[in-house]
């Protein structure tokens, strides 16, 4: 799929709490394909101790309007400053990058936590394009973490779990009532523990799972090698070669 860089104008931006945030960019012209769980990589403007682009998941795409939206988690001076932004300013993308989902199956789950719910609205508004409304839950350790909630409602049955009970069933997305059902195909998004709680879950009952990992991603590429997973067919590149992969690829990172 063909790359670009391309400068983006800001024309939304929410603030959920002071950990996470969103800016909705708009493109110049009309909008290439984009995949769910494809992400981005963005240039940090006017900060000189953050030299390195910052990968970000695409949160939405509107081919009405030309935009894409980020759902950002506050974790270092890069995304700091892009916090600070404001609307009618300018942002610089290389994108899409990586690998996103397929988009298969007729009773689906989708199983994100904390930051890893960015790409699963984009993930779930494909499915919904294709008539199957998937069951979405979603975690984190309690209701302010999970910053984006109404959004999934049109497009399938949305649940929650908080560590907390703040919001939904209290525990673990794994110990919801919902997670052990018989579904056909599991996406997943969110912390490594419960990525790897939820594939070996998939694998054990026959269940294709793909996970979409965060590793550190410098270049976007697969130039730096900095994002590597030790996957069953020796080491890739999660910029380049996932950052969704089949969880069949993965046992040894699951089991690690």
């Amino acid at each position: 799929m063909k790359k670009y860089i391309t400068n983006f104008k800001i024309v939304g931006k929410r603030v959920f709490n002071e950990t996470y945030f969103s800016l909705t960019l708009q493109h110049p012209e009309k909008l290439p394909e984009i995949a769910a769980g494809q992400f981005v990589e963005v240039e940090v403007p006017g900060n000189k101790q953050v030299m390195l682009r910052r990968p970000i998941s695409i949160h939405d795409v509107d081919t009405d309007s030309n935009t894409l939206t980020l759902l950002v988690q506050v974790v270092g001076k890069g995304t700091r400053t892009l916090s600070e932004m404001s609307i009618g300013e300018t942002l610089n993308l290389v994108y899409p990058l990586g690998h996103g989902f397929s988009i298969e199956g007729k009773k689906v789950l989708l199983v994100g936590g904390g930051a890893g719910i960015a790409p699963l609205l984009h993930l779930s508004k494909c499915f919904s394009a294709k008539g199957i409304k998937p069951v979405i839950l979603l975690g984190g350790r309690s209701a302010s973490l999970i910053p984006v909630q109404k959004e999934f409602e049109p497009y399938g049955t949305v649940a929650f779990a908080t560590e907390d009970g703040s919001l939904g069933e209290k525990g673990l997305v794994t110990q919801h009532s919902l997670f052990p059902a018989d579904y056909d195909h599991i996406y997943t998004c969110g912390p490594t523990p419960m990525m790897k709680a939820v594939a070996r879950h998939a694998l054990s009952n026959g269940i294709e799972c793909e996970v979409s990992l965060e590793n550190m991603m410098a270049c976007g590429i697969g130039a730096c090698l900095c994002c590597v997973v030790d996957s069953d067919e020796g080491h890739k590149c999660v910029c380049k070669e996932g950052p969704v992969f089949n969880a069949k690829r993965l046992t040894n990172w699951i089991n690690k």
